[in-house]
């Protein structure tokens, strides 16, 4: 399945993780992350990085991202060191794969990086088990940052990340899969799920077998919280609980299946295939789907694979107005701290550098999305490659249109993606009625985030 087929929070991360053995690994690294952070909250030994009292403090920083993103984070380090020559940077980084469960046992050892990118999906449960540092106790300026970016980080145990780049959840379209089928583009502002719905069907009756108007939706909890929302609920609530009922849930599955049934979107078997492809073999990427459901930082590399300008458009709605979207600035990813650094003041003058310095911002540029830091985002802009422009311009253009700020994923929010996914496939199969997944899936939710 297309939708958010990648974790949504990680801008541009490597295919592996959108398998169903990756799904799986999100589950167990849940796990172990909170089972780690226990050990962590217990052991008397403290972390951090060595320091040589006559030399340079060594702070350690990890990452998830293919060989570009180290290649840019590298770039900023640079210019950071060249600013600062007592404080020296060590990188460590790798796929996203085996990135949690790297994490979760260096926290079980007492030797976690200093500077972590930390993903919305595990925040929560590290922070609350006290392995993640209070930056607002340091001297780091958020005055620059989007509020709603900045809030995505706060929680009853302080600010313990820092927006690292801000997104939205969008529905990308191939203008030459359209055009081939002689059907107009839809007006993103006006339009309806009907109207979604009739375009995709009609794209697929004018296409050559095999071609589809939309890519399946329901493969992550971001199209999922869309709908909720656009529905007076939410997917989470800020005690931590689900803010939604089983039939909330079916009736998602129902137009799902709906849309599958007049062939607005490919059949089971289908999606299930399209769900272990990487991003260069997509429908979208391929010219086998005219609309497909992805973050908007994915937009430039699916527009590069894709070969075509690809265009940005807003969720349809149940009333046709974009004003009622419910769409949100997403935190694709954070910068935060180890609770056990033996440095937090560079650490922290190191997070700063990231979140605010345009020098960084020309190295990092658009990889982990468009950055939040709004006077940044103006200095940079004509250093970005045309894809990244057009991404920016969609965020700017929908800041008036946002809904209320989403309450974080609670602990144990890691293996909701992966029961979505399941009972999605349960229903495009015809294994469960959306009555019978819908009460499946939210009891198994219920029991991932309350234990």
């Amino acid at each position: 399945m297309q939708l958010f087929s990648r974790p949504a929070s990680a801008a541009r991360q490597p295919a592996e993780s959108r398998s169903p053995g990756a799904a799986r690994r999100i589950r167990k690294t849940g796990i172990v992350a909170a089972a780690a952070a226990v050990v962590m909250a217990l052991s008397a030994c403290g972390g951090g990085s060595p320091q040589n009292a006559d030399g340079p403090v060594e702070l350690r920083f990890s990452w998830w991202g293919g060989d570009k993103r180290a290649q840019l984070t590298q770039e900023a380090i640079k210019q950071f060191e060249a600013e600062n020559p007592n404080i020296k940077i060590k990188p460590e980084f790798g796929d996203w794969s085996g990135y949690w469960d790297k994490l979760a046992t260096q926290v079980a050892a007492n030797d976690a990086p200093d500077i972590i990118q930390m993903d919305e999906k595990y925040i929560t449960e590290y922070s609350s088990r006290g392995a993640l540092l209070d930056l607002s106790k340091y001297e780091i300026d958020t005055s620059k940052l989007d509020e709603a970016a900045l809030n995505a980080g706060k929680s009853e145990d302080g600010l313990t990340g820092i927006a690292a780049g801000i997104n939205a959840a969008t529905i990308l379209a191939n203008p030459a899969v359209f055009e081939a089928a002689g059907v107009a583009m839809p007006d993103d502002s006006t339009w309806t799920w009907e109207d979604f719905e009739k375009t995709a069907s009609e794209v697929t009756a004018k296409s050559p077998k095999g071609t589809y108007g939309a890519a399946a939706y329901g493969t992550d909890e971001a199209s999922l919280g869309v709908w909720l929302r656009q529905n007076g609920k939410s997917l989470y609530t800020s005690d931590g609980k689900l803010g939604f009922e089983p039939s909330d849930i079916s009736e998602w599955w129902a137009f799902l299946k709906q849309l599958s049934e007049n062939k607005a979107v490919p059949t089971a078997s289908e999606v299930v295939e399209a769900e272990a492809a990487p991003l260069d073999q997509s429908g979208l990427a391929t010219g086998k789907n005219a609309m497909a459901f992805w973050w908007s930082n994915q937009a430039p590399a699916l527009e590069k694979a894709s070969g075509s300008d690809l265009k940005i458009l807003r969720f349809p709605t149940k009333t046709g107005s974009s004003a009622d979207a419910e769409l949100w600035y997403k935190a694709s990813q954070f910068w935060s701290a180890s609770s056990r650094t033996k440095h937090p003041e560079e650490t922290a003058k190191f997070i700063d550098f990231l979140a605010n310095n345009v020098k960084a911002g020309e190295a990092l540029l658009a990889d982990r999305g468009v950055y939040p830091n709004s006077e940044v985002r103006a200095a940079i802009e004509s250093k970005l490659t045309p894809a990244d422009v057009k991404v920016v311009k969609f965020i700017d253009q929908i800041k008036d249109e946002l809904g209320e700020a989403p309450a974080p994923p609670p602990k144990g929010a890691g293996a909701i993606q992966e029961i979505i996914k399941r009972y999605t496939s349960e229903v495009l199969f015809e294994r469960l009625s959306t009555d019978e997944a819908g009460k499946k899936a939210h009891d198994e939710m219920k029991s991932a985030i309350s234990s």
